[in-house]
């Protein structure tokens, strides 16, 4: 049979799936139109689970490297803190300009996924 396509989100990340026609995901509208392919937006290359004002670790990891201090001034994007998990660096990057509080972060420190690592604020 055909395939049918399958918007999903994950983790705050959209995802397209392809999977068979034959599992019976209803995709097109009841009226039998065709369904609208979602917009793409362009995702920020944070690497880091952030709302609000925190900053929080996508994964469990240890803190290899802290880049800034608390009260330091930090635009979006800047750097963070740098997390190993599984033999590979994250660096974890500011998800807005503000000054750094409530930094947690020291290096060889074990984070687990959603820990926050500091808050950004105004």
């Amino acid at each position: 049979g055909g395939r049918e396509t399958v918007v999903v989100e994950v983790g705050g990340k959209r995802l397209e799936v392809s999977l068979p026609a034959s599992l019976g995901f209803a995709t097109t509208p009841a009226t039998g139109g065709q369904a609208k392919k979602p917009k793409r937006k362009a995702a920020k290359k944070s690497g880091s689970a952030a709302s609000g004002d925190a900053l929080a670790s996508p994964m469990q990891g240890t803190i290899v490297k802290v880049a800034v201090e608390e009260g330091q001034v930090v635009q979006e994007g800047e750097l963070v803190v740098v997390l190993e998990a599984m033999k590979m660096e994250q660096p974890l990057n500011a998800h807005r300009a503000g000054t750094v509080k409530d930094l947690t972060a020291e290096v060889g420190g074990s984070v687990s996924a959603g820990a926050v690592i500091c808050e950004i604020k105004d």
